[in-house]
């Protein structure tokens, strides 16, 4: 399993573009083979702080979502409404081992 956490902090007058374009993404997202999480969360101090969690079973899975239209639509959509360029950080999952609660 690979797990990426992105770390984004979006513009103040673009953040319900932000989370709607990001909805649409996570829609689509949960739905890719392979996909095991893919959570939109926002810190409760900093409403233009956002990290997505995506989890994969693989990281040919991970390469993956990133050629398909959804994610490419997001990535180009939401790119001038950040502050600075997202960052994502990908990490290798200990536990849980297997995918048993994961879904």
């Amino acid at each position: 399993m690979i797990v990426t956490l992105v770390n984004v902090r979006v513009k103040k007058d673009h953040l319900d573009d932000f989370i709607n374009a990001t909805v649409e993404n996570h829609t689509h997202s949960v739905m890719e083979e392979g996909n095991l999480r893919f959570d939109v969360l926002r810190n409760n101090s900093d409403p233009c702080r956002f990290t997505l969690y995506e989890a994969y079973e693989s990281e040919a899975a991970a390469a993956k979502h990133k050629e398909t239209a959804h994610y490419l639509k997001w990535r180009d959509a939401v790119a001038p409404w950040m502050e600075h360029p997202r960052e994502g950080v990908s990490h290798s999952v200990i536990m849980p081992s297997d995918k048993k609660g994961w879904k």
